[in-house]
């Protein structure tokens, strides 16, 4: 069973083919899979999987789980290493295709520098994957507070695809995010828990993040994180589009249009392809398959 690596700004993820599994893996599996030192190692993984028919003209569908066993709607820095997996395997040339998603239909395109532009849909600054009651009525969740573990924080609630609360801070590199990223991670009115992001406006008109994934942890890069900030950047008047990100990993340039239609563009690179071993195949459960 070969399986291919993938990472976009040091966000790191395995790629498998969905017709060379036995079914969709377990949670135990996904940890496995992803551990550093008894797996391959990754911040997540990507199935390739034949579309559904749903969502028309879509060319492949795109299946994520996170380490603890959880599956997102969607992944930014993911959908830029399927789009070039795609490629590099022949599936798609260099046009715009549509990816099935959970978060609904993703259109990426492998430009000649290497890099990948997608449009990401339209974000909602509301949506049911926050619970908003206690500011009813209103259309948007913006620069509005929350209590975490005794301390209070303006947020911003962005969801594309996938919800994010994006906290604008005087320094990122002070935030304990070990310590509050999980606390604001599963606050109560986040039914489906959330992403959590800190950003720091830069003189240059640019942001500076760091992320909180839900499922995940602290990761050198998330592409629907840096695609929410932007968005709230905009909103919030500390950035304007086309906005320039920085993560940990790398930068991406997130262009927001007035209707909140948004494009992402980045990097993503192979890092090298593998079999398993018997033994791991044994330890997955999947021996037979190989």
């Amino acid at each position: 069973m070969r399986f291919a690596k993938w990472q976009g700004l040091g966000n790191d993820y395995i790629i498998i083919e969905e017709g060379d599994l036995p079914g969709m893996p377990s949670p135990v599996q996904t940890s496995l899979l992803c551990d550093r030192h008894f797996g391959v190692g990754a911040d997540g993984l990507l199935i390739h999987c034949r579309p559904t028919g749903s969502m028309e003209d879509a060319v492949a569908r795109m299946r994520i789980f996170n380490p603890d066993g959880s599956e997102p709607e969607m992944c930014g820095n993911g959908i830029r290493m399927f789009a070039r997996y795609l490629q590099e395997r022949g599936i798609i040339g260099a046009g715009e295709v549509v990816v099935e998603t959970l978060a609904g239909p993703i259109r990426p395109r492998v430009l000649d520098d290497g890099r990948v532009r997608v449009h990401m849909g339209v974000a909602r600054l509301k949506s049911d994957a926050i619970d908003a009651s206690a500011w009813e009525p209103i259309d948007e969740v913006v620069a509005r507070d929350l209590v975490a573990d005794g301390t209070s924080y303006r947020f911003t609630f962005v969801d594309v695809g996938n919800p994010h609360c994006v906290i604008p801070v005087d320094d990122v590199s002070a935030v304990a995010i070990e310590k509050i990223g999980p606390r604001i991670e599963t606050h109560p009115i986040f039914p489906r828990r959330a992403n959590v992001e800190f950003i720091q406006p830069e003189s240059d008109g640019s942001i500076t993040m760091r992320v909180w994934e839900r499922g995940v942890g602290e990761t050198q890069a998330c592409g629907t994180g840096a695609t929410a900030v932007g968005v709230a950047a905009v909103r919030l008047g500390l950035a304007a589009s086309p906005v320039i990100v920085h993560l940990p990993g790398g930068t991406l340039e997130i262009e927001v249009a007035d209707d909140l239609q948004v494009v992402k563009t980045g990097s993503a690179e192979a890092v090298f392809a593998g079999e398993f071993s018997r033994r791991m195949l044994d330890r997955l459960g999947w021996a037979e398959q190989e």
